[in-house]
């Protein structure tokens, strides 16, 4: 298993934000993590990468519970983020945001550029354009295909869908789903439950710092209690 939490506890000060939260991402695995605000996704989010450690509980990412290691030592171990409202340098190029994305590699940079404009043709043509001035999907497509840049074994995405028109959430989830079927393990931490369950291979739904349901995501998206509270039937 790439990615496995087990009964993790994650508390800030004495407030206990995660409750015996325990879910897995296989390798080449689309894995969806719902809830809504204040459900806890974002601490969860915040556990796997290392910025708050669990008071209990293991995170064994790639073999190895990581639990007290850095951040740092996380995404040079193979983890890589797609920030919530993407967080682009934007005095900086498109090209030059994407460079960012390999600092922590040696060589082979020309490859991933081709990987990356290969699935986002438009940001070749952008690459020279600052990442300010993009719209919102454009920006998305770089924080993306930076996170890309660093090979990841893992990449976690923080509400994908957050600030984009229906049009372009439904075109976002097709790019995810492109990189996915690339051979990218995803964990999406998102509260669009009908679109992210339309691609996921699983889900799990966090309520109140508890994971509540989980399941093959063609079971969860029909599940009665699943549909009335976050699908609107």
């Amino acid at each position: 298993m790439l990615l496995h939490l087990q009964d993790v506890d994650t508390y800030y000060g004495q407030i206990h934000i995660l409750e015996r939260v325990s879910l897995e991402v296989a390798e080449g695995e689309l894995v969806c993590l719902l809830g809504g605000n204040a459900s806890g996704k974002s601490t969860t989010l915040k556990t796997i990468l290392g910025i708050v450690q669990p008071r209990r509980g293991s995170v064994r990412f790639d073999g190895e519970d990581v639990v007290g290691r850095s951040t740092s030592y996380r995404i040079g171990k193979g983890m890589a983020i797609v920030p919530e409202n993407r967080r682009l340098f934007g005095p900086m190029s498109v090209q030059e945001n994407l460079e960012m994305g390999a600092y922590l590699r040696n060589g082979g940079q020309k490859d991933d550029f081709e990987r990356v404009y290969s699935l986002f043709p438009l940001l070749y043509e952008r690459r020279k354009q600052l990442a300010g001035t993009l719209s919102g999907g454009e920006q998305q497509m770089v924080a993306m295909g930076r996170a890309l840049m660093s090979r990841p074994k893992l990449l976690l995405m923080d509400e994908p869908s957050m600030g984009l028109a229906p049009i372009l959430v439904e075109r976002n989830f097709e790019i995810i789903k492109d990189v996915h079927e690339s051979g990218v393990a995803i964990l999406v931490v998102e509260q669009n439950a009908n679109v992210s369950l339309s691609i996921a291979d699983r889900g799990y739904v966090l309520q109140t710092g508890r994971i509540v349901l989980s399941g093959p995501a063609s079971d969860l998206i029909e599940h009665e209690e699943l549909r009335k509270a976050y699908l609107g039937r």
